[in-house]
């Protein structure tokens, strides 16, 4: 009986925090239903549907033209002005290199673990993909989220449960969101410190839900924008090309709230509902802070930040009032053009067959029977095309550069300024460039702090020993087991420096060569150097263009971690003088562990010296 009761109890828990969260995302979904319309408007005018509006609702409506004559077109500068922003954006790649802390050889290693670990995670997701699709969202509609979470049925296999099925390893994984899935609970909050809770809700189909929760829902039709049960009458209709707003079939809404630690709870809380059923509840999964504290698994990316707003603006918004005018421009100057092209027929009543007049027009050749006695059929004289029209059509062009910050020399690959010289068209596209400073800076810091919290999941999670491919010194490829403990995501520091192309690259050794600076004391290249230039130029594998001295370093880092454990003798045929450079710069790093291995090593050196002689 009296577990009987205390079943009923937790059922009743589990159904108010159910009713709990949804009555929470329904008061977030209304709070921030006005930033959703204008992000669906941003959409539409991008995509060159550029004749809706906000109705006094906060709905999305078609416009109606004034005259069924009158001409729509669109004219489209947003989208290219888009274009050319993320075509920028693009080249907003940070390396994601970790330097090291200090210089003990311990740190060395660490930060170099952790530069391959970021490498080796950014070519498995394809993270350039990633960056790219949520850059597309917040140039588009001013914000968009990175969510890095820890997938268990991803990585390597393992070995197998009870019941036969593969268990792995388990590895990160980072999925792009747009604003439309992310719901704070302050619109006041200008960063994700000040957040206290945040909730993601996304239609997922059913199946999905019944394989990750083994909880099977009956679906429905869900608006993917608003994530409200579909209504035909609640989205508007494109007359253009038919289309509606996006609906997803048979899926649930899933909501997941994430809550900072409290004072009630330490470790944070994380609930998981969707459709009336309470999914999953417990304590935040991800220790992802700066100290290894739990927090939101999620990065806030921002085109232009506002102050007191969590989310961003687009410099679509602020073009839409210029696209509006420039469209009602165009299209006014045509229809005045048609006029004056086809002209305006005046014709007394009766005294012609107007219908047929109305069907074909005076067309040449045309044989014109009019009643006698009434005065010809004429053209009505409409003016000429008023220097107004060019002012204004000048006038918001220029407007167009000014409000997106892009100038036409890097929209439209032109040079209106008429500047000759490298360096002054240099300045103009660094101009550009400065512009768009505020969103570069926001991309950097998206990448930056989404690598930290990939870092910390792997120090979380990965526990057992995993197997890493990873570049060592003087660019080798070899192979590194590596574990949790072997991780400090604490103590490095991240270096959001740029990858550079391979002609920049170039371009900056041949430069370095020209000013003497690679040359020995005496003003010669070493074989070392030399042998670096020709493999950074492509020439590494010239036939007797390369010695040995690459292998010989190569091995003398290898006797280097053989040491550590073991005594190891000098070859005859070593370069000893190369050998004692290398040893002696690993002891100098604080390369020796202990005074068993600092003696192995002076040993190994005297054997160097001996045999050189």
């Amino acid at each position: 009986m009296k577990h009987d009761i205390e079943k009923e109890a937790e059922a009743r828990r589990k159904q108010d925090l159910v009713h709990e969260v949804q009555e929470d995302f329904a008061s977030r979904r209304e709070m921030r239903r006005h930033l959703e319309r204008g992000w669906e408007l941003n959409m539409n005018f991008v995509s060159g549907n550029q004749y809706c509006d906000l109705s006094p609702s906060g709905e999305i409506e078609e416009e109606d033209p004034a005259f069924y004559w009158q001409s729509r077109r669109c004219f489209n500068h947003i989208a290219p002005t888009v274009d050319t922003r993320l075509a920028r954006l693009a080249k907003v790649r940070p390396a994601l290199t970790v330097r090291p802390f200090s210089d003990q050889e311990s740190d060395v290693k660490t930060a170099r673990l952790a530069s391959n670990i970021l490498r080796s995670v950014k070519s498995r997701l394809d993270f350039d993909k990633i960056v790219s699709r949520a850059t597309l969202w917040s140039e588009t509609c001013g914000t968009a989220f990175y969510k890095i979470v820890w997938n268990f049925d991803d990585g390597n296999v393992i070995g197998t449960d009870a019941e036969g099925h593969s268990l792995k390893e388990g590895d990160v994984n980072v999925v792009a969101l747009s604003p439309f899935e992310i719901y704070p609970d302050s619109l006041s909050a200008e960063s994700m410190s000040e957040v206290k809770s945040i909730i993601h809700a996304k239609a997922i189909p059913v199946s999905e839900i019944k394989d990750k929760f083994g909880v099977e829902l009956a679906g429905r039709r869900v608006d993917e924008f608003s994530l409200a049960p579909y209504s035909s009458a609640g989205g508007w209709k494109r007359p253009a090309d038919g289309n509606f707003r996006p609906a997803a079939e048979n899926c649930e809404i899933v909501i997941e709230r994430y809550s900072r630690p409290d004072g009630a709870h330490p470790d944070g809380r994380l609930e998981i509902v969707a459709g009336d059923v309470l999914l999953f509840e417990g304590p935040l999964p991800y220790k992802n802070g700066d100290r290894g504290e739990r927090a939101l698994p999620f990065v806030r990316q921002t085109c232009i930040g506002l102050a007191g707003a969590f989310f961003g603006t687009s410099v679509v918004d602020r073009m839409i009032p210029l696209q509006r005018a420039y469209n009602a421009v165009r299209n006014r100057k045509h229809e005045f053009l048609n006029r004056l092209s086809m002209g305006v027929i005046a014709v007394e009543e009766g005294s012609v067959d107007e219908e047929e007049l109305a069907a074909d027009g005076l067309y040449p050749g045309k044989v014109l029977v009019y009643r006698q006695g009434s005065p010809m059929p004429g053209f009505l004289d409409c003016g000429k095309l008023p220097a107004e029209f060019e002012q204004e059509e000048e006038r918001i062009a220029n407007e167009f550069i000014l409000v997106s910050g892009m100038s036409e020399i890097s929209r439209n690959s032109a040079n209106p300024t008429h500047v000759t010289s490298a360096t002054g068209l240099q300045l103009l596209i660094d101009q550009d460039t400065n512009r768009m400073r505020m969103s570069v800076e926001s991309v950097e810091r998206a990448i930056k702090e989404t690598g930290k919290q990939i870092l910390h999941l792997y120090k979380q999670f990965a526990a057992s020993k995993r197997l890493l491919r990873m570049t060592g010194t003087g660019g080798d490829t070899e192979l590194c087991y590596f574990n949790a403990s072997d991780i400090s995501a604490d103590d490095v520091t991240f270096d959001t420096a740029y990858d550079r192309t391979p002609e920049q690259a170039k371009e900056d050794l041949l430069q370095l060569l020209s000013l003497g600076l690679l040359k020995n004391a005496d003003g010669t290249l070493s074989d070392d150097t030399r042998n670096r230039v020709l493999d950074a130029l492509g020439y590494g594998s010239f036939e007797n263009a390369r010695d040995i001295s690459r292998l010989h370093i190569s091995k003398a880092e290898w006797e280097n971690a053989r040491l550590a454990r073991e005594d190891v003798d000098a070859d005859e045929y070593d370069d000893h003088a190369l050998h004692i450079t290398e040893h002696l710069r690993y002891l100098l790093s604080g390369g020796e562990n202990d005074a068993a291995t600092k003696a192995r090593i002076m040993r190994h050196l005297e054997a160097h010296r001996r045999k050189g002689v």
